[in-house]
């Protein structure tokens, strides 16, 4: 305002100086609606941006924006000293015997006082010093008035850049004079209707702001010469009617923006050590007097300013600071965006003027103006943003108020959802969505894991229990067992679903949960059961496999041999341990993947289930062999061409092999009894077939290690 706008307009002329002021108010107000809309959906207490953010993008972006607008705001209490004090010199110089650092530091110092005393005390004085600055513009407008010239004004309608300057240079020159939207809302916990105050005050500032800028446009170039506004960055004195009242005004202007930033800056890292996110900054958490001042937080402030008044030469890292600043509005325009495009029913603010296009346009504003001004100084910020976001998540912290996320989250998935109920299901889309009865997550490990490595990441894992018994008297255990069943899921690092359903036959559970499990195209389409060791189970099994046949669903039976499953069976562990070479030992040998083909109604579904096996890091370096059994040497190059032909179309890493003989049982016995896992084809037995069925797949996968016998009722194709 004081001392590089006169340049600005000198170079840009009227137009487009109107245009920088135009677009710069349109920035902030876009992020002051945003800040409106947020400050008015709940109960704003303490820390300004951090707290709205926080309470919005959740404990991790918060605590990330929450340090660097701290760190911001303390550094640029040192900046205004400086320039409070340059002025000061300036003026005053020829009777002032001391440095800038040691003039620095005693202003310093007294800023520090004065917000030590209170926020109380701190904001008369801001009210003494805005009657200052309004006495300096009153004196700027009388003299720019009486030196108004018509012609000047014509004279300095269009642009006078200078080398190596235009457009943006001064709009990134002129725009860092916006981006004090923030002062109000950084005292949040110090007003009585933070909700009501906040966008009052803001929007207020900014419209008044707005006018003082456009009129100062006018005034500027319609009193002086453009050469005279380049060359002289306080023109403005030469401007005013009298010129220590602009004097004056510098050494409020400045004066002012520093109380602020040492007002607000404690109260940001105050509500970030309140909210118990990083321990080691707890100690700041305490307030001090009636109005819960952050004394101890406004200590440290002064130290880091001081810190950087020592340094001396702050114009290196001053961009990155005000790059800090805009990183804050943009990300308050994101949170307005994504809470608004959620539509969480709790997002209900009191202010109507805010829309999820306002706020989205906003954070492409915000984000872009950093980019545009300073494209190094933005990258610098980003990537410091990111550094404490990700030490942040580390610590895998749970926040204790509910954010937009798991709201954002909801509703992606619901449009998701909606979009595939309409679309046509095609087989190039098949993924699969396995429900897995795998009863208590570490009773049935080995069902558990292959459940997983056949899901792969690429589709959905869902682990299913079955509790019989009375539903009104087992309510509570099916809850304890969710919960155990999904920190047991958690532990693991399995990305699977718990469902837990009580019923008074295991089989009508079964049942029950195949057909109402998921929702629209998620229903699942694969379901996994163990193959039974006691043969009393057998018949129970096979009837519920047969009448699981007729619910159009594919069907995994995994079978493990005793030796294995005793071996595998043990209490899931903590992380990615229980996928290890003592539970699994096949995913350290060398042994192959069989596949036996036996055409493509279970073929095809078969070697996608073993491509989807060997995906997952424990399996990569397993070969695929894709084996057929034919009776006739005669058949021998055909059926082989037939093999690569599936291998060619599946794009998939596999060797052929096509073994001729009368006893196909025998065969397979023979060639996969050393393989790691092997998989068979089959259909599910009628009634009178069930003691055939056992007695054929027990004579015939008996010496295997691992089986997976698959029944396809999925449209599956292996040119797609």
């Amino acid at each position: 305002m004081f001392l590089r706008f006169g340049h600005v307009v000198g170079q840009t002329g009227i137009i487009q100086a109107v245009m920088i002021v135009v677009l710069s108010k349109a920035i902030t107000l876009l992020t002051t609606l945003s800040l409106s809309a947020i400050a008015t959906n709940t109960e704003v207490k303490g820390g300004g941006a951090y707290f709205l953010i926080s309470r919005s993008l959740g404990v991790e972006f918060g605590a990330a924006i929450g340090i660097v607008f701290f760190l911001a705001q303390a550094i640029s209490v040192a900046m205004y000293v400086f320039g409070f004090t340059e002025a000061l010199m300036g003026a005053f110089g020829n009777y002032l015997n001391f440095s800038l650092g040691t003039i620095s530091t005693i202003v310093n110092l007294l800023v520090f006082v004065s917000v030590m005393i209170g926020a109380g005390w701190t904001i008369k004085l801001q009210y003494g010093i805005l009657g200052i600055l309004m006495t300096s513009l009153v004196s700027f407008y009388v003299g720019g008035l009486l030196n108004f010239n018509l012609a000047t004004l014509q004279d300095n309608m269009t642009s006078n850049y200078q080398p190596n300057s235009g457009f943006f240079p001064m709009f990134a020159l002129f725009f860092p004079a916006v981006t004090g939207i923030m002062a109000g809302a950084n005292m949040s916990g110090d007003l009585k209707e933070p909700g009501r105050s906040i966008p009052k005050g803001t929007l207020w500032s900014v419209a008044v702001t707005a006018v003082v800028y456009l009129s100062q446009v006018i005034i500027f170039a319609g009193s002086r010469p453009s050469t005279e506004l380049i060359r002289n960055n306080l023109i403005i004195k030469e401007v005013s009617v009298y010129s220590p009242l602009i004097t004056i005004g510098v050494f409020a202007a400045t004066l002012s923006s520093a109380l602020s930033s040492m007002m607000g800056s404690p109260r940001i890292l105050q509500a970030l050590a309140r909210d118990g996110i990083i321990h080691q900054i707890r100690l700041f958490a305490t307030g001090s007097g009636q109005n819960n001042e952050p004394r101890r937080a406004i200590i440290l402030t002064f130290f880091i300013s001081q810190i950087c008044i020592w340094l001396g030469d702050l114009n290196k890292i001053a961009p990155i600071i005000s790059m800090f600043f805009m990183i804050t509005y943009g990300t308050l325009n994101l949170a307005t965006f994504l809470e608004s495009w959620a539509r969480n029913p709790s997002y209900r603010p009191r202010f109507r003027w805010s829309h999820w296009s306002t706020a989205g346009l906003g954070t492409i504003a915000c984000y872009g103006v950093m980019f545009l001004f300073n494209w190094l100084a933005a990258v610098i910020s980003v990537a410091t943003l990111g550094l404490v976001y990700w030490w942040v998540s580390r610590r895998q912290l749970r926040a204790k108020w509910g954010d937009v996320r798991s709201g954002f989250a909801f509703e992606q998935a619901r449009s998701s959802l909606l979009r595939l109920e309409d679309e046509r299901y095609h087989p190039k889309n098949w993924r699969p969505t396995i429900l897995a009865f795998s009863g208590n997550v570490s009773s049935r490990k080995h069902l558990v894991v292959y459940g997983h490595w056949l899901e792969a990441g690429r589709g959905i894992l869902t682990l299913a229990h079955v509790i019989t018994g009375d539903v009104d008297q087992l309510r509570e255990r099916q809850e304890r067992q969710e919960r155990i069943m999904r920190r047991q899921i958690h532990d693991a690092g399995l990305g699977a679903f718990p469902a837990v359903i009580v019923s008074h036959e295991y089989a009508d559970g079964v049942k029950a949960l195949v057909q109402c499990h998921g929702i629209g195209g998620l229903r699942a389409n694969t379901i996994m059961l163990g193959w039974p060791h006691d043969l009393e189970q057998f018949a129970p099994f096979l009837q519920l496999l047969r009448e699981l046949g007729e619910f159009d669903r594919s069907l995994i039976v995994f079978k493990r041999n005793e030796l294995s499953n005793q071996q595998s069976d043990n209490e899931l562990t903590t992380s990615m341990d229980w996928m290890n070479a003592d539970s699994f030992p096949e995913i350290t040998s060398n042994s192959p993947i069989d596949v036996w083909w036996n055409g493509s109604k279970n073929g095809a579904k078969m070697v996608l289930l073993a491509h989807l096996l060997c995906q997952n890091p424990q399996w990569r370096g397993h070969e695929i062999r894709l084996l057929r059994v034919i009776t006739s040497e005669s058949g021998v190059d055909e059926a082989t061409n037939h093999l690569y032909s599936l291998i060619e179309l599946a794009r998939i890493e596999a060797k052929p092999i096509v073994l001729v003989g009368d006893d196909p049982v025998a065969l397979i016995r023979e060639t996969s009894n050393n393989s790691s896992v092997v998989f068979l084809g089959f259909e599910p037995p009628t009634k009178d077939d069930e003691k055939d069925f056992r007695q054929g797949i027990e004579h015939m996968t008996g010496d295997f290690q691992t089986t997976i016998l698959v029944s396809s009722a999925d449209d599956v194709e292996l040119n797609v």
